[in-house]
């Protein structure tokens, strides 16, 4: 065991992400996608870690895999730590696998030291958190929120398999999905890479999060004619491309405007865009494109989303094409972190003579869901340049050990002050 900061072990946290990142796709590092063979290796070496650490391993319905250690008083409701263990394609090796770790090592310091907590604590590695190939993220909180759908279950994969049955695949069972619904959680915490530059450039220890921005997908199709680009003139012309374009600029702009009016955080982007037929002598005759917009406020949220719609509307007449379609295709509302668990988070660090700073999640985040059923929190560490979701993510070793300190002491001052709001 190498030397332990306020009862955290910084070099096992480190070889545990390390040998975690090691299975992965090597022509693809660091990819563990979620339903993969891969996926589920991580998740066999989680559980004989998670048991190494003398805890009691189980998968609930929803295939969310849990590490339990029980408490000093029956009946007490549990407090819950943990993230995901899933990546996106050539994804990192912290974001999700970071939050795991350092919940395991919570519960592997107070083993060291003898402490038994009043509650239970579970780490949890969540099922999905990143969008999966069935088009839905978060789908194990989900599930614990009573939120997964029979809808979102039917939803296919590119080869046609139902999320229902990718979920049985992996070890849950959807028709008793009733059962992984959580009512027994007195708290969430969850430990991320910041996935941004302010912790790094202003030199702080960890974030502590105020909320997590709301989420809504939008999928917008353009329907135009097929024709010659070197005979058809332009003012004849029904090209789906331009109209596209032209809403893609409108999303940019407006958001940069939102963003400076003074209402918090809002972000607009089109990462999908589809240009059929897609030569290069042919005026397109159609355009898909798929729009992620996110906002801390709600209705700030809810009304850049209708105007988006109605540009969309006003362009596709301009452009002589047809708005096919304009879908949600997800939606997430905004969540607050609770005030109190900030409070402990803060409290915590500065004990432990750490830096910190309050700052909104632009990510979405298993917290967002677990917020639904229990006060919930997120600590976040610094990471190099604010990469994410790429092979070049990288958080420092004392970052990751600074944050597993902060909820360490979160955990132990909600167990020893919060007996009758715990109770509850």
């Amino acid at each position: 065991m190498g030397e332990r900061v306020f009862g955290i072990d910084e070099s096992r946290i480190w070889s545990d992400l390390m040998a975690l990142a090691e299975i992965t796709d090597p022509a693809r590092p660091y990819t563990r996608r979620s339903f993969t063979p891969l996926f589920q290796a991580g998740r066999d070496w989680l559980r004989r870690r998670f048991a190494e650490a003398g805890l009691a391993v189980r998968l609930d319905t929803a295939a969310n895999l849990f590490g339990r250690l029980e408490g000093s008083e029956p009946g007490l409701p549990t407090i819950m730590l943990g993230s995901h263990s899933d990546s996106v394609p050539s994804g990192g090796r912290f974001d999700g696998p970071a939050g795991v770790i350092a919940a395991l090592e919570v519960v592997r310091a107070l083993q060291d030291d003898g402490r038994r907590l009043r509650h239970p604590v579970e780490v949890v590695d969540c099922l999905a958190e990143e969008p999966s190939d069935y088009g839905l993220s978060c789908v194990g909180s989900r599930a614990m929120a009573g939120l997964l759908s029979a809808e979102m279950l039917d939803l296919r994969n590119p080869a046609g398999e139902r999320l229902g049955d990718a979920i049985v695949r992996v070890g849950g069972d959807p028709a008793r999905l009733a059962e992984a619904r959580r009512s027994d959680v007195a708290a969430f915490l969850e430990l991320h890479i910041e996935q941004g530059v302010v912790l790094e450039r202003s030199k702080t220890d960890i974030g502590i999060v105020t909320a997590l921005v709301g989420i809504i997908r939008l999928e917008i199709v353009f329907e135009g004619e097929a024709a010659h680009a070197g005979t058809m003139p332009m003012a004849m012309r029904r090209d789906a491309g331009v109209a596209a374009a032209r809403l893609v600029g409108f999303v940019s702009q407006r958001a940069r405007a939102l963003a400076g009016a003074g209402r918090g955080y809002v972000v607009g982007t089109t990462g999908v865009i589809d240009i059929a037929p897609n030569a290069i002598n042919v005026v397109p005759q159609r355009a898909r494109i798929v729009v992620d917009t996110r906002a801390e406020d709600a209705a700030l949220l809810d009304a850049f989303v209708a105007e988006i719609e109605a540009e969309s509307r006003r362009i596709a007449e301009e452009t002589a094409t047809v708005r096919e379609r304009c879908t949600v295709l997800s939606r997430a509302t905004p969540a607050s972190c609770d005030p109190d668990l900030r409070r402990l988070l803060a409290e915590g660090a500065a004990a432990c003579g750490l830096s910190s700073l309050a700052l909104p999640s632009g990510a979405g985040h298993d917290a967002a869901f677990l917020s639904r059923i229990a006060p919930a929190a997120m600590v976040f560490v610094p990471c190099r340049d604010g990469r994410s979701h790429a092979p070049e993510e990288w958080a420092e070793p004392a970052a990751i050990a600074a944050g597993a300190v902060a909820l360490l002491e979160a955990v132990e001052r909600f167990d020893a002050k919060s007996p009758d709001r715990a109770a509850a």
